[in-house]
């Protein structure tokens, strides 16, 4: 069969090639059945080449894309695998485009896709970045994106691309390469790849893939951002996978980047691997792009599969901001993907707030002292709540009966209203306020099912000196409820605001 030349007709679909090679029974059981070893046996198939070629025989072998212009790479009619596909993009490294222009491919006539996934995420970089990386099946280099995953068809494989992006794509070119086959491979699966965003919700997982028929499971690529803060404490989260309608996963990871073959909350940095890397740590921002391929370990399932990832070590981080992309092989027909996201830009940070007249307690932690135990400031922004500044003064290793001592300034003697910021959480003991050696009502309670701010606790009618005043703040023991945390006795000190 020929191949429809295509790729600068005006209204036809661009092509994100997605290909996954499946090896035959005989393949894989014979010895030294390696993908060089291949190449010394006749192959009976030929290549039709798919590209941007300039028909009129000058040198603009690219297509242009307007906003909102869908057009096609492929349509090719007859069985075959796609092999390769390459393509760039200009204007180059453009945020928006990569996060916007969406690829598809449509398998054996079907009217949704198989594949639907924003170009840069299918090329496994999130947050609409470009980094140079090599993987077995997927890169970027050196300007072009590369696609090795095969994709194996029976009677039509078309694949498109859409700029959903504002700003028009001046030069996109591309070289999509199908081997041509007088029948479907053997055995062979359709391939899939799947985009899904969502925003962590205390006590709910992040699903990856949720499906149903026969087939495996072999990749995946996770983006992580805080929508508050840069904490990477989300990462504890572990994998659950669940085969063929199980009530209990048969997988259940130790955490996310153990799942991706790394440790430490990718401790030592970025890199790349055939099989696994970390592309992105941002320590800035809070941002962690990772993947991992299951070649060599595909997850079967014969019924359907469910793929989901926790957040946090008990599921306890909220407002992280997670995109992912699931590459799997599976039978037809198959359930629906759920709609792409209307937003598919990358979080920006919410601004720190402040609290008016907040005495932070970060900023008392120089001229602070305590009886027992250590004094840090933590960043809270990666927290579900509001702290003033995006920090608290944090009190740990401590037990009843230590105590914290701090400056607080007033302008001038008086009576004032000391009113106390917080927070609470399941391992955080209850305290008690002296202002100049008078103990203050109410004890502050630190229990709570999660960390949150206490919001404003007032001490009422207190009077100060000019100047100096000296606040004690007295651990005086835990809520019941946090009896199993051993070090149930922190202390979170988001700051004071002395009213007149």
């Amino acid at each position: 069969m020929r191949p429809r030349p295509t790729g600068v007709a005006h209204g036809r679909q661009a092509v994100a090639a997605l290909a996954f090679l499946l090896p035959t029974a005989t393949m894989a059981q014979r010895p030294g059945a390696g993908a060089l070893d291949a190449l010394t046996r006749t192959h009976d198939g030929r290549i039709a080449h798919y590209s941007s070629w300039d028909r009129q025989g000058r040198n603009e072998d690219f297509v242009a894309i307007a906003p909102g212009q869908t057009v096609t790479l492929v349509d090719h009619e007859g069985a075959g695998v796609v092999r390769r596909w390459w393509l760039t993009i200009a204007p180059r490294d453009h945020r928006e485009l990569q996060r916007k222009l969406i690829v598809r491919a449509y398998w054996d006539g079907e009217t949704t896709p198989s594949v639907e996934v924003p170009v840069s995420d299918f090329f496994g970089m999130g947050f609409g970045e470009w980094h140079d990386y090599v993987s077995l099946p997927l890169s970027m280099t050196s300007g072009g994106y590369t696609s090795y995953w095969a994709m194996p068809f029976g009677r039509r494989a078309r694949i498109t691309v859409e700029n959903g992006a504002s700003v028009a794509v001046e030069r996109f070119y591309f070289n999509v390469d199908v081997e041509t086959r007088p029948a479907p491979p053997a055995e062979s699966l359709y391939f899939h790849a799947q985009f899904r965003r969502a925003t962590t919700v205390r006590g709910t997982p992040v699903t990856i893939l949720e499906t149903t028929g026969r087939g495996h499971y072999v990749g995946t690529l996770l983006s992580m951002q805080p929508r508050r803060g840069n904490g990477l404490g989300y990462l504890e989260g572990n994998e659950r996978v669940f085969v063929d309608g199980e009530a209990t996963p048969s997988i259940i990871g130790t955490g996310t980047e153990d799942y991706f073959n790394s440790g430490w909350y990718y401790d030592t940095g970025i890199f790349s691997a055939p099989y696994h890397g970390v592309t992105v740590k941002d320590t800035v921002l809070g941002r962690i792009n990772t993947y991992r391929w299951h070649v060599e370990d595909p997850i079967p399932f014969r019924t359907g599969l469910r793929f989901e990832i926790e957040h946090g070590g008990s599921n306890d981080a909220p407002n992280v901001d997670y995109t992912s992309v699931a590459y799997w092989y599976q039978t037809h027909p198959r359930p629906p993907f759920p709609a792409l996201p209307a937003d598919l830009m990358p979080v920006v940070p919410a601004p720190v707030t402040r609290i008016e007249g907040m005495i932070e307690g970060e900023s008392l932690l120089a001229a602070a002292r305590v009886t027992a135990g250590e004094l840090r400031v933590q960043d809270m922004r990666g927290f579900d709540g509001e702290w003033s500044g995006g920090a608290h003064l944090w009190w740990v290793l401590a037990a009843p009966g230590a105590r914290l001592t701090l400056p607080l300034e007033a302008p001038a003697a008086g009576t004032y209203e000391l009113v106390g910021h917080f927070t609470r959480a399941q391992d955080y003991g209850n305290v008690r306020v002296h202002v100049n050696g008078r103990p203050l009502a109410p004890v502050v309670e630190g229990y709570n099912p999660f960390v949150a701010p206490s919001g404003p606790i007032s001490f009422g009618r207190v009077p100060l000196r000019a100047g100096a005043n000296e606040v004690v703040l007295e651990i005086v023991g835990k809520d019941r409820r946090a009896a199993g945390y051993s070090d149930g006795f922190l202390v979170g000190l988001d700051g004071f605001v002395v009213r007149r």
